[in-house]
Parts: structure tokens; sequence; C-alpha cells
């Protein structure tokens, strides 16, 4: 099954567009002839470029206003398809898309458009050319896939197809199975394209919000296995129109398209049997069971504030690398690791982007299985130097450049910490109550956050809720979280849309995208944070007219409400039960740590208490510039 991207989702000029497309491992393209007309290329230079790329020019796109024309705009109509055949021969492509009228003066009837159609397909297979038909969403006479059939079907020529793209026709709710009752062999060509659930007019949304399958809330796996159902045996390509993929750097666009292809192929190969034999099969989508460490790398200079925090947050020194200098910290069921080393992936990460966290480790069924299907989503696989005797781990670049490895219980990676680590004070440490990573939050530019949900959903068995807007006291950050069920890995992506905010502030100091923050669940928040106070924890103080707030929204009993205030514990409460959370100061370069409790089935993030969170982190930033402590 040939994958295909329109050059139009692509940023850059042509050829940034075809390196880009050509190393994120398609099979060819679409010419969008805005592309083609704004380079400097002739068209026999373009079409060798493009197999210099080992790629092929599967469509080229559009030929607007053509079917059901008075006179002289008919004859007018056949004269510019006879041009663009010209150009396509010497391209080197056989495909032409011939987009739903919207011509003020294009008449109706499908008997009408059939001639013109017949006509053009025996024009087109003259030079052994073929034309296939989309109905625009917004088309003046046609906008429905079932009418562009049924003209097709009365063209009844061998050179004229249909062209089904799954923004047109989902964007309109036409039923999807209606597309089962078409032969697969009159699909000439299949285009996929997902978009937010938004209201607004069906043009605008087209060519502003189309984004990844996978990324949307269209049904685009259900429209596919439609598709598929017919027979059909064509290219699947994307046609992305995107304002946020126009600013962002070609390789990254293209790997995630790629990317959302593969793994779209994967779901409709799952949910539709009968056509997975015509589908590549990758290893399913990995169960997390747990994330089994958190790997900060750091300098010698700089660790011992860090390790001095951890030990306030109820930590105890547990072990040390083997070979590395690497300390292993410990409480409840959580893991993390202090690297000083100064050689070495860890100490590349500390160069770049200072203190930071430079691994994740999750535990799944198989990490062998969760590699290879990472890999085949386009992930950029991670190896490096390792002492003999030592185990080699998994994993792959995450965001940021840092390192998503993977870990299982079925082979010698569970045996991990036996290994690679000499442990110095085994046995349970309860420390201040802390049980488990709860979730980690990833702070990236917004143009990046898109990409980074289709990379966890893709490679596991995770689901993303809805954005949502986080007011900062500078701007605006947009936050989406992506969980796995049963919760055992939770991340949170927050994008910074304006330089101001704390989010940006952070990028700007950290060079780059990376985690900024890292919350451990509780059972007992009070206790903890008691506990906490205990060992000189410097917690986030938020004034009295929050307080004074969260007791007018939520009416608390008075006790509560000063047992919070007291600690300076913030809260939240929807129909499925609370949240309590609380969170250090933020340290050198902005990173920060939460404690939370989880009570009833409460599931989000506290979102109403981010802008006073970020509110009471300003106040205590150091001016920008400064140097760090």
């Amino acid at each position: 099954m040939k994958t295909s991207t329109a050059t139009v989702s692509i940023a850059g000029d042509f050829r940034d567009k075809l390196k880009a497309i050509a190393a994120a491992g398609f099979d060819g393209i679409e010419i969008f002839e805005q592309d083609f007309i704004a380079s400097d290329l002739t068209p026999r230079e373009v079409g060798a470029m493009v197999r210099d790329h080992g790629l092929e020019i599967l469509l080229f796109q559009p030929f607007r206003d053509f079917e059901g024309l008075p006179e002289p705009h008919r004859t007018r109509a056949f004269a510019r398809a006879e041009r663009k055949f010209d150009l396509m021969q010497d391209l080197g492509t056989d495909l032409m898309l011939v987009c739903s009228s919207v011509h003020p003066e294009a008449l109706g009837g499908v008997d009408r458009a059939a001639a013109d159609f017949r006509e053009l397909g025996e024009r087109a297979a003259k030079r052994g050319l073929r034309v296939g038909y989309e109905a625009l969403c917004w088309g003046r006479i046609v906008d429905d896939h079932r009418d562009a059939w049924e003209i097709v079907r009365r063209a009844d020529h061998p050179a004229v197809g249909l062209i089904l793209d799954s923004f047109h026709s989902l964007a309109r709710r036409i039923p999807v199975d209606t597309i089962r009752r078409i032969p697969g062999d009159r699909i000439f060509f299949l285009q996929l394209a997902d978009a937010p659930a938004i209201e607004m007019d069906l043009l605008y949304w087209s060519r502003h919000f189309r984004n990844m399958p996978g990324e949307g809330d269209l049904d685009v796996v259900g429209f596919t296995r439609a598709v598929m159902a017919t027979g059909y045996d064509g290219p699947w390509s994307l046609e992305i129109f995107n304002d946020q993929y126009r600013s962002a750097l070609p390789r990254m666009v293209a790997t995630d398209g790629h990317r959302a292809l593969v793994n779209l192929m994967d779901r409709v190969r799952t949910a539709e049997p009968a056509v997975a034999s015509a589908l590549p099969q990758i290893p399913a989508p990995s169960r997390v069971e747990a994330v089994e460490f958190v790997e900060f790398a750091t300098s010698a200079a700089e660790a011992p504030p860090l390790e001095e925090l951890l030990a306030t947050l109820g930590f105890e020194r547990a072990g040390r690398h083997v070979s590395k200098a690497v300390t292993l910290w410990r409480q409840g069921d959580v893991n993390l690791l202090v690297n000083t080393e100064t050689t070495g992936f860890a100490h590349s990460a500390y160069v770049t982007h200072g203190t930071t966290v430079s691994e994740i480790a999750l535990r799944v069924g198989d990490a062998a299985a969760a590699m290879a299907r990472a890999v085949a989503l386009g992930s950029e696989p991670f190896e490096q130097a390792i002492a003999p005797g030592e185990l080699q781990i998994p994993g792959v670049r995450g965001v940021g450049g840092s390192v998503l490895r993977f870990v299982d219980g079925r082979t010698d990676l569970g045996r991990l910490w036996e290994v690679d680590f000499r442990i110095e004070r085994p046995g349970p440490r309860p420390g201040v109550g802390l049980t488990r990573i709860d979730h980690i939050g990833q702070t990236m530019p917004y143009g990046e956050m898109l990409s980074w949900a289709l990379f966890y959903q893709a490679i596991f068995d995770a689901g993303k809720s809805p954005m949502v807007d986080v007011a900062d006291p500078d701007g605006l950050v947009r936050s989406q979280a992506v969980a796995t069920p049963g919760k055992a890995l939770r991340v949170t992506l927050n994008g910074a849309e304006t330089g101001r905010t704390q989010a940006a502030r952070f990028i700007a100091e950290s060079f780059g995208s990376a985690v900024q923050h890292i919350a451990f669940a509780t059972g007992d928040i009070f206790a903890t944070a008691e506990a906490l106070a205990r060992r000189g924890f410097q917690v986030l103080e938020f004034g009295a007219n929050y307080y004074d707030d969260l007791d007018a929204r939520l009416g608390l009993d008075p006790d509560l409400l000063a047992r919070l205030k007291a600690a300076r514990i913030m809260m939240d409460r929807d129909a499925r039960g609370t949240f309590l959370q609380l969170y250090s100061r933020s340290q050198s370069g902005g990173l920060f740590f939460e404690v939370v409790e989880r009570q009833g089935g409460y599931d989000g993030y506290g979102a109403p208490n981010a802008p006073f969170r970020t509110a009471a982190q300003r106040r205590l930033a150091r001016p920008t510039g400064m140097p760090r402590a």
C-alpha cells in the first residue's frame, strides 16, 4: 500500500518539501499546482527531482471549475484541461484531480456533468492519462461523494474515476457506509485528513484546521474502513491545510504525517479484519504498566541542590550504577536517577538544557514489541555504548531530544536494578507517603503539541483529553493530556503560544522542549504535607484570595478550608471526585514538582487552579536574563 502526501501539507520551498517527504518514508506525492507554479523549475526538472528522491508523482491537483459550464466557459475549461495534460506528461504523472465546481455560472444536472466527464475521459485516455472527480464539501452543486459517484458512474469511462477525501465526507456528516457500495476499482485515489470538531464555515475550517489522522475528532478510521471494504488498493495520501504546520519544520510535519498514516493503517487492519491482508502488520499498541524510572541529567556542581530537594520530598538514596556516575533515589514505587556523567548522552542533555529530565523509562508488556512499533511509526532509535555485562535498554528519541525507554518483566530487562545497579539500601521506603508518579508535564512550543500527542497515542494504547486553555498572567498556554487505560502513564503536554508566559520562559531557559514538572501521587496529602514541612520542603504559597474564592465556589467545611490554607494545598472538584495538589517552588531553570491526591473518580489535572499556580510562580521568578544560582 503506497503512502503519499500533498506538497501543500508541508512547509518550505519545493526542494525542502521533497527532502522532508522522502526522509519520512513516503512513496509518493501529490503535486499541488501552486507549489509547482511557485518554483523556478521546468516540469521535466520537477519530475526528475521527484524521482531522484525515490518518490513518484501520484496525483496532480487541483483542476477547478470544470463540469456543467455554459459556453464559452465550457470550451475554455477543456482548453485548460489540455494544457494541464501537457504539463502532467512532462511531470511524469497520469492522474489529475478535478474538484467539484464552485463557478457561479455552473449549471446543474447529473447527465450534463457526466457528459462533460465522458468527453474529458476520452481526451485523457488518448494520452494514457486519467481524471478523478472529488466532491468538495462546499461545492456549488456537488458537495457529497454520493453525487460525485453518480456522475462518475454515468460517465461510464475507464479513464474517469472517483477521488474520496475524508474531510469532505466527514465534515458534511455523510454516512461512511455509503462508500461500501462503490466498486473499489472505480476509486482512483484516497485523501485523508482529520480535524477538530469546530462549528464554522466549511471552507475556512478546511483551509486552516485540518490535521493528521488521529489528531482530530473526525471518524477517519471508520471512513477508511469503508473505503478499504470496497477492495480499493490504491495510495493513501494526506491533504492537510493547517496554519500550525505552515510554520513548523518540514521534517517534523512529514514524519508526523507518515506516522499518522502507518498508525491509521494499523487501526483499520485491526478494526476491519477482512482487509487485514492488504495492510502492513506492526506490533499492537503497547500497554504501559508503570513509569519505571525518570532520569535527571545534571552536573557534579548542580546535583547537590537537586538531591537535597529530593530528600525533602522524602526520597532516599538507594544505590549507584555499576559503572556510571548515576545515583538511584527511591520512595514508594518511584525510581529517580541523578546522572552526573561528564561524557555521553546525559552530559550532552545537561550541556544543552541545564539540569533536565533526560530519560523516561516505561514498563510495558513487551519491550521489543514496543520498540518495533515505535520504529515502524517513524521514531528515531537511540543506543549508546554500555559496559560489558550491562543491559542495553531499548529506546527512542522523545520530546526535546530526550530518550523514552522500554523495559519489561519477560526478559533480562526485568532485572534492571539487579544487573545495572548496586543497591545499597534494599527494602521499602515510605518516605513522606509518595507512592508513584501520577503524571509528567512536558512543556513545548504550541506548534509541537499535535506532534507529540500523536507520538504517544500511536505507540501506546492511549487516549487524549480535550485541549484546554490555561490563563497565564502574561498570556495563554494550551494544555492537553494523554493517558493510557488504568492511568499508568499520564502526560500533560503544555504548549506556549506567547513569549512571556511561564511556559515560554521555561522553553527559553532550557533551550527547547522538556519535562517541566513531575507530579507524585499520595493517598493522604495532609499527612504528606506535614511530613514535607518537617523535612524543610519549601511549598509554593498562595494568598488568602485564593482560599476565599475556593470557599465561595465549593462551600467548604471551615475545618477543611483551614487545613487547606495552612498546608497551601489547592483543590478542585467535579461530579466524579476531588483533586488536591501542592507544589514545590520552581528550581533553577523552571523545573518544579507537584504532590497530588485523587479522591473518587476525579480524572483531571486541576486546570482551574493553573492560573493561580503560574501567578505564584511568576512572583518568585528571577528576572529574565539573570544568571542561574
